[in-house]
């Protein structure tokens, strides 16, 4: 019985879905944390409720997951991309939840607060350090040459 060898790499799909979670899961972390912190809402402007940063979230993570697949579908990844997924993610955030506010309140004047908040604040910050992190992290996993563990008594040649 022969065993076909192991794959050296990631696979590319598996990349985007691990770093994709963990933009989301560092992102949310992220701006609680510094909300916590800064004794602040994450949206300043009163009267929005949650949906502008919810559609402002999910915006950023399907253009973080966007852009980390075209730095990584042709192997091997590299690393020069990164900084286009972290500005491609923090115009989406601040330019999505800028018009879902708009949306959400009737109101460009309420919009235009929204996104200039989140430009010049640290909430844009916060978003650009997470796609900054997950975005090395799953080009440096894209590249990584790695096969599933082994135990010791696994890699023996039988006799």
């Amino acid at each position: 019985m022969s065993e076909q060898p192991p794959s050296r790499s990631v696979r590319p799909s598996v990349v985007l879905g691990m770093c994709t979670v963990g933009f989301f899961a560092v992102v949310v972390a992220g701006l609680g944390f510094a909300s916590l912190l800064t004794d602040a809402d994450v949206i300043a402007v009163r009267g929005l409720g949650q949906g502008p940063g919810v559609v402002g979230i999910a915006i950023a993570c399907a253009t973080f997951a966007i852009a980390v697949w075209s730095a990584i579908r042709r192997p091997p990844g590299s690393f020069r991309s990164v900084p286009v997924v972290v500005a491609a993610t923090y115009l989406a955030y601040v330019l999505a939840t800028g018009v879902a506010a708009a949306v959400v309140s009737s109101d460009l004047g309420a919009g235009l607060a929204v996104t200039g908040e989140l430009a010049t604040g640290w909430q844009g910050g916060v978003v650009a350090a997470a796609a900054l992190l997950a975005g090395i992290a799953g080009v440096a996993l894209a590249r990584m040459s790695a096969a599933r563990p082994r135990w010791p008594w696994e890699r023996d040649d039988e006799d």
